[in-house]
């Protein structure tokens, strides 16, 4: 499914400049926690962007079936993994996450890597796309099979992006997007995984170095790394690069930086849930 919100066919073009695949090795390592040897596993990147994740692990498993409904994303991955998938490692799909082109039990894996809050999803109902989401994951997935989601928790996003601070209306939509974590593993639950644990890499940071330049978020290309910016209105946008440069013309953007930072030391950005399909 589509971003609801983010211009992927545009952003592809910049979003590997400051985003890395952190983690990686979270997921190799959640992947390996089943009877069959993590060389021998086919494995889903749902969401797979423009094919970090899918280039950190491939050759650590046996197969990859990527996809997305990005066309720019996929082509951006298909350039980058092109070698892999001459060699038959990866092969790739444009499709929705909420109907899987896959037999029932035919996966040994599947990691979806910061893409759920990019369902238009209803709170108020239930977040039934979610709950879809899931579904086809478990359909898909072999019994004793491996789901990795990479997600935020409340906490991670309310203090461990320091430029959030520069557009709070959007940092308010941001965190409205992304479902609480104990409600995703309830979730799970109710379509036929059991959860096997949270995992945080506290040292990751998704943008690699580029997130401490103070000043990058007067580029695009810098912004095109973290959707946050789409839910930015223009003039909450304008408003927030001027601090940025005001900041910076008075020599405490540094300041500011080290100060919005401060609690991602102790939170971590991102968590990873761990589900076994029961």
């Amino acid at each position: 499914m589509l971003s609801a919100y983010e211009k992927y066919d545009e952003t592809s073009r910049h979003y590997d400049h400051t985003r890395i695949a952190v983690g990686s090795e979270i997921i190799l390592g959640c992947l390996a926690r089943q009877s069959k040897a993590l060389g021998e596993l086919t494995v889903l990147d749902a969401g797979c962007g423009t094919g970090a994740y899918s280039q950190a692990i491939v050759d650590a498993v046996g197969r990859i079936e990527a996809m997305d409904m990005s066309q720019g994303m996929l082509d951006t991955a298909r350039a980058k993994l092109a070698d892999q998938a001459q060699a038959g490692r990866i092969a790739f799909h444009l499709g929705s996450i909420t109907a899987l082109p896959f037999e029932a039990a035919s996966l040994d894996g599947v990691m979806i890597n910061q893409v759920l809050h990019h369902l238009p999803d209803d709170g108020s109902a239930g977040y039934p796309l979610h709950r879809q989401v899931f579904s086809e994951f478990a359909r898909v997935l072999r019994p004793g099979a491996s789901l990795v989601v990479n997600s935020c928790s409340q906490a991670q996003l309310g203090g461990a992006y320091w430029y959030y601070q520069l557009a709070p209306e959007a940092k308010a939509a941001m965190a409205a997007k992304f479902v609480a974590l104990d409600v995703l593993e309830a979730m799970l639950g109710d379509v036929g995984f059991t959860v096997a644990g949270r995992f945080v890499p506290i040292d990751a940071v998704c943008q690699g170095a580029a997130y401490f330049d103070g000043r990058g978020p007067l580029e695009k290309a810098w912004r095109d790394g973290d959707s946050f910016w789409a839910l930015a209105a223009p003039a909450e946008l304008e408003t927030g690069l001027a601090t940025v440069r005001d900041l910076d013309r008075r020599g405490t953007l540094d300041d500011f930086v080290a100060e919005h930072d401060a609690r991602r030391e102790d939170i971590g950005q991102i968590t990873f849930l761990h589900a076994t399909r029961v």
